[in-house]
C-alpha cells in the first residue's frame, strides 16, 4: 500500500509541473505569435503567411496529442482495469501464492479500523478472466476492503479466499447475497480477528517451525492451517492391544470433506470439515506438514523449571514423552489402588496399558514433576479429543496435598489457552476432592455434569487471558 501511495503522490506532482510548463509555453507562444503578426502582417503576402502558420500549428498540435496518448502522457489505467488484469493473472499463478488487493470504495473515504469488523470469506467462481473483478466490484459497492486474497485452483473453477474489512453494520447475509449476485457459489463466511492479518506464507512457515520444535504441535498446526475442523489420531493398535486396521496410503487420501494422512508414528490422521470441502492446495499443505514431522522423528522441548513447594522441597516440572514410560510405570507401582482407580476409572491392572497412549505427543501434551533425585512423582495430561480437550492428573500418594496437582493443572490450562481451546474438561468422581478443588482453584467458569457416578467438570476458557508460558514451553516458541 505504501508503494501505491508513493506512486499517486509522484503522479500528482508530475501533473502539476507539467501543467505549469504547458501554461508557460502557451503564453510564450502567444507572445511570439503576436510579434510575428506585427512583423509580417503589414507585408503584401502577410495574411497568407499567417494562415499557413495557423495550419502548420494545428497539424503540429494534433500530432503532439496523438503522440502523447501513445507514450508517456497516456492517462493511467483505471482501478477496474488493474483488477481485471490481476484476476487473469491470479487465477493462473501457483495455488500457494497470496495476492494482496485493496478494492476501491464506491463512495466516501477509505474505511478506518474503527467501526469495522474483519471477515474471512471463501467462495467458488468460474476460472475465467473478469470473475474476480466482478467480486471486487460487488465488495466495493458495500465499502468492503480486501486485505488478503488466496486462490485455490480446482479441476473446474477456482476457490477464492478473502480476508475482508467491512463496515460494522454490514451483516454476513448481505455480504453473501452480494457475492452470489456477482457469480460466487458455495460461499462461506465467518468472523476473523487480528491474528488472521498475517499473510499465508508467513503463517504457514510459523506453523512448520512450531511443528519442527515439538511433535505435539502437529495436530494443532493442522487445525490452524485448515481452520475449524476435527482431527483424530487413529493408532494401528488399540490400548488393549488389538489391531485396529487403521492406515492410510503413503501419499494420503483426499476426499471432499474428509482427509486421511499416514501418521508417522503409526496409524492414520483423519481430518474432517463437514461445512467446507478441502481443496487440493490445502491437502498438499497438510501432507507437507505431516512429511516434515515424519522426517524429524520424536522430539519435545527439553527445558525445565524448578519449583519450591510450601514445605521447602524442590521439584522440577518438564515435558514428558515416550521416553518416560518406564519411569511412569514405576510411579504406578508406588501408587495405591485407590489413587489409580480415581485416575483411570477402571481396573487397576490395566493402568500401565494407557501410558503409551498418554505419553505420545500425537494425542496431547504431558507435564511431569520429578524430585531432585530424578524420581517421577506426578503426571499431568492435556489430551486432544476431537473438538474437545481433556485434562487429567496423577500424583503419587506421598506427594499429594502439596500443591503439585494444582501447579500442573494451571500450566496445562495455560497450554490449552495458548493452543486456542475454548474449554477443557476433567473426568473424575465426586469423591476425588483433590481434583475438584484443583479445578475450582482455576477461578474459571465451571460446568458440572454427573453421569452414572462419573463427574465431568468443564472449565470454559473463552476470553481468558493467557498467562506467561513456563520457560520449558517458551523455548519452543
Amino acid at each position: 500500500m505504501t508503494d501505491v501511495t508513493s506512486a499517486k503522490t509522484a503522479r500528482r506532482s508530475h501533473h502539476w509541473r507539467r501543467d505549469v510548463t504547458e501554461l508557460a509555453a502557451l503564453f510564450t507562444a502567444v507572445a511570439v505569435a503576436d510579434a510575428i503578426a506585427n512583423l509580417i502582417g503589414h507585408q503584401p503576402d502577410g495574411p497568407y503567411l499567417l494562415i499557413a502558420s495557423a495550419v502548420a500549428l494545428a497539424v503540429t498540435a494534433a500530432f503532439h496529442t496523438w503522440w502523447a496518448r501513445r507514450h508517456s502522457h497516456a492517462p493511467p489505467p483505471t482501478r477496474n482495469d488493474i483488477i481485471s488484469d490481476s484476476d487473469s493473472l491470479s487465477h493462473r499463478t501457483d495455488a500457494a501464492a497470496t495476492v494482496l488487493v485493496t478494492t476501491p470504495t464506491a463512495a466516501g473515504p477509505a474505511l478506518s479500523p474503527e467501526g469495522t469488523v474483519l471477515w474471512r470469506m471463501r467462495t467458488t467462481v468460474r476460472d475465467i478472466p473478469g470473475s474476480l473483478a466482478a467480486l471486487c466490484v460487488a465488495l466495493a459497492r458495500h465499502r468492503v476492503d480486501i486485505l488478503t486474497l488466496q486462490t485455490h485452483p480446482l479441476a473446474e473453477g477456482t476457490v477464492d479466499e478473502f480476508l475482508l474489512r467491512a463496515p460494522a453494520p454490514l451483516q454476513a447475509q448481505q455480504l453473501s447475497r452480494a457475492i452470489s449476485a456477482a457469480g460466487g457459489g458455495s460461499t462461506w463466511i465467518e468472523r476473523a480477528d487480528a491474528h488472521d492479518l498475517v499473510d499465508a506464507p508467513t503463517r504457514i512457515l510459523g506453523l512448520a517451525t512450531r511443528a519442527a520444535l515439538d511433535a505435539a504441535e502437529l495436530p494443532l498446526a493442522l487445525r490452524q492451517l485448515l481452520g475449524r475442523c476435527t482431527i483424530h489420531s487413529l493408532p494401528t493398535v488399540s490400548i488393549t492391544g488389538r489391531a485396529t486396521g487403521e492406515t492410510a496410503p503413503a501419499e494420503g487420501m483426499p476426499a471432499e470433506t474428509v482427509m486421511r494422512l499416514r501418521d508417522p508414528s503409526g496409524g492414520a490422521i483423519t481430518i474432517e470439515r463437514p461445512y467446507l470441502p478441502f481443496t487440493p492446495t490445502e491437502f498438499a499443505r497438510a501432507r507437507a506438514l505431516v512429511e516434515l514431522d515424519a522426517r524429524l522423528g520424536p522430539r519435545a522441548p527439553r527445558s525445565k523449571q524448578v519449583l519450591t513447594l510450601p514445605e521447602g522441597n524442590e521439584i522440577t516440572v518438564r515435558r514428558a514423552d515416550g521416553s518416560d514410560v518406564e519411569a511412569a510405570r514405576a510411579m504406578h507401582d508406588r501408587c495405591s489402588e485407590h489413587t489409580l482407580r480415581l485416575r483411570y476409572h477402571g481396573p487397576v491392572r490395566d493402568a500401565d496399558r494407557y501410558l503409551d497412549h498418554l505419553l505420545s505427543p500425537r494425542f496431547g501434551r504431558t507435564l511431569a514433576a520429578q524430585t531432585a533425585s530424578g524420581r517421577l512423582v506426578a503426571l499431568g495430561h492435556l489430551l486432544w479429543d476431537g473438538d474437545e480437550t481433556e485434562v487429567a492428573l496423577l500424583v503419587e500418594d506421598e506427594w499429594q496435598c502439596r500443591g503439585i496437582g494444582s501447579e500442573l493443572l494451571g500450566r496445562l490450562v495455560t497450554l490449552a489457552i495458548e493452543a486456542g481451546c475454548e474449554s477443557v474438561y476433567a473426568v473424575t468422581q465426586a469423591s476425588n476432592t483433590g481434583m475438584v478443588a484443583a479445578m475450582r482453584a482455576l477461578s474459571l467458569p465451571l460446568d458440572y455434569q454427573i453421569e452414572e457416578g462419573t463427574l465431568v467438570i468443564t472449565a470454559r476458557l473463552d476470553a481468558t487471558p493467557v498467562r506467561s508460558l513456563p520457560p520449558y514451553e517458551q523455548a519452543g516458541r
